[in-house]
């Protein structure tokens, strides 16, 4: 879907793009913990109950479950819940 108009689409790149690599990756990694928040609120919003390790499971399986073999999965969540 492009609903953007491309000057607009350009102005953005041209911002994004005159900041350091650094500056990109920070705001990368500013992204990715808002979205996390917001997945675990949601998640503790439905589950109050539940605990601090299946918090981590419930993470994991919404960011990356479809990353994964149903092997690889689950060996990865019985590391989780080893820790």
């Amino acid at each position: 879907m492009f609903d953007t108009h491309p000057d607009i689409t350009i102005w953005f790149r041209d911002l994004i793009m005159s900041k350091t690599g650094q500056q990109r990756l920070l705001m990368g990694c500013s992204m990715y913990d808002t979205a996390k928040q917001i997945v675990r609120s949601a998640i503790y919003n439905n589950r109050p109950e539940i605990t601090e390790e299946e918090i981590k499971k419930e993470i994991f399986l919404r960011f990356y479950a479809q990353d994964f073999s149903r092997f690889d999965r689950e060996k990865f969540l019985s590391s989780l819940a080893a820790k």
